[in-house]
């Protein structure tokens, strides 16, 4: 059975925490006198209401956390953060919509990006804080984060964080999940550090680098511009967000090894590999085709091409050109970085590089059975046999992952979207990407879609975050029943 109450408990623990966050932008707001404090104010009290009840609600419940609870509580956990997170925009008026304030909110949460706002610069200085803030917090994850913090509490976290980390490998670098949560949150934060420092040497001021660094370790892809980076015409604040943002797509347990100067387990990752490599291939094509099809030089292309090319394969979304106006053929390629993602354990949505190796592997020796059809072939990725069950369960992800995006196409078309709009918004929003295809691409934003599309495109941002399975559990029946 579940154990509802320790899951209320700490939902509610999660609340407090939100509430503190809250008060920080608040502080931002104040000193920027803007209008939005006193909404930052409200919204804090009611979201600190609320986290005191559902803590007290739950008071007595079992400190220990089973692999159901786990799921329920991450589910619950992004819903709910979401559900509080939007109050500062709809009570302040400037997103007087529940629908959209609660997308807005999904969207930065779940580090998709995608955004309902046709004029991001007049939201003032708080809201634009909070808003790129859920990015950060949503990047590596609101649980990753409190398993760092619940052993306080007496619960265990391990549970949690096999239902937020749901892929198909995981490294070891300390037998305590808490302390490894402690080492990956300090690298995550000391990224963002430096990338401040960097943006504010380009030229940006304080308040638009805490912003941009936080949506770029977040590859989450929140701007404060309606231009997005285009907006500051700067070669060397695109080639640093595009460095950040492809190390913020790099396995976080790789970073730990590579601070503890482990550098054999760093070069020699498969995952790794593919993700560069794949970066560097479509970089490189689509470079040639934008120097061959437009007026611009190399150094130009190269950079529009490296920077957009990171930016959607890393799922963070900022945009330095509107690539609908580019080829064709280039829509293909994005929409092939958009689906692939970047590594697993990394701040980033999509498939993700090492399912791609794991199916690489997996056809490579189908062909070899053919031909030595006895032959016992074993898929090794980083010189560990992939059992057969892994390979199932990637399998199973890709497939229904392929499911989802097809049945949500069909949906969305069914409401009158154009074909183009629809597969963009599904992969942008199953892959936490943000931007999309046509009419929602770079330099739109998704305020046309209808409302109910609106919440689908939210679901799917939620299922993409949590990886399916962690989400779709909850709605199979077996899931409820007494084991």
């Amino acid at each position: 059975m579940i154990n509802f109450k320790t899951v209320i408990r700490i939902i509610g623990i999660l609340l407090l925490l939100e509430t503190v966050m809250l008060l920080l932008c608040s502080g931002v707001s104040f000193y920027y006198q803007d209008e939005a404090l006193v909404d930052f104010w409200v919204s804090a009290g009611i979201t600190a209401g609320a986290g005191l009840l559902l803590a007290a609600m739950g008071k007595g419940g079992d400190r220990q956390l089973t692999r159901r609870d786990g799921y329920v509580l991450v589910s619950f956990a992004w819903v709910a953060f979401s559900l509080f997170g939007m109050l500062p925009f709809y009570i302040s008026g400037y997103i007087p919509s529940i629908t959209n304030a609660f997308f807005e909110t999904m969207s930065g949460f779940s580090s998709t990006g995608a955004t309902i706002l046709d004029d991001i610069e007049a939201l003032p200085h708080g809201l634009l804080f909070w808003r790129s803030m859920t990015q950060w917090i949503g990047g590596l994850g609101i649980i990753m984060f409190t398993i760092a913090i619940l052993p306080i509490f007496g619960v265990s976290g391990l549970q949690v964080f096999a239902a937020e980390a749901s892929g198909p490998t995981h490294d070891k670098v300390h037998p305590r999940i808490g302390i490894t949560a402690k080492w990956i949150w300090s690298i995550y934060a000391g990224i963002t550090c430096i990338l401040v420092a960097l943006l504010m040497l380009g030229g940006m001021d304080w308040f638009d680098s805490v912003c941009h660094a936080f949506a770029t370790t977040g590859t989450g892809g929140f701007s404060t511009k309606q231009a997005s980076v285009a907006y500051y015409q700067s070669p060397y604040i695109e080639y640093v967000i595009s460095i950040f943002m492809f190390i913020s797509g790099i396995n976080f347990t790789l970073l730990l090894f590579f601070v503890n100067r482990k550098f054999k387990k760093v070069i020699h990752d498969a995952e790794l590999k593919w993700y560069f490599w794949s970066v560097v291939l479509f970089t490189g094509l689509i470079a040639v085709i934008l120097y061959y099809s437009n007026p611009i030089g190399m150094e130009d292309a190269f950079r529009k091409s490296l920077f957009q090319v990171i930016s959607l394969h890393t799922s963070t979304g900022f945009a330095t050109d509107d690539y609908m106006l580019w080829p064709a053929v280039t829509w293909g390629l994005l929409t092939i970085v958009m689906l692939m993602g970047a590594c697993a354990g990394s701040t980033t949505g999509g498939l993700k590089c090492i399912r791609m190796v794991i199916l690489g592997k997996v056809a490579r020796n189908e062909f070899k059975h053919i031909l030595h059809p006895n032959a016992i072939l074993p898929v090794r990725i980083n010189k560990q046999v992939i059992s057969p069950s892994i390979q199932s369960t990637v399998l199973a992800f890709c497939f229904i992952y392929a499911v989802i995006i097809i049945i949500s196409v069909l949906i969305m078309m069914g409401m009158g979207i154009g074909f183009v709009e629809s597969v963009g918004c599904v992969v942008s929003s199953i892959g936490n990407m943000g931007p999309g295809l046509g009419e929602t691409g770079p330099a739109f934003s998704w305020n046309a879609l209808p409302d109910v599309a609106k919440w689908l495109m939210a679901f799917l941002m939620l299922l993409g975050r949590l990886e399916l399975f962690t989400v779709l559990l909850l709605f199979t029946p077996e899931f409820w029943r007494r084991s």
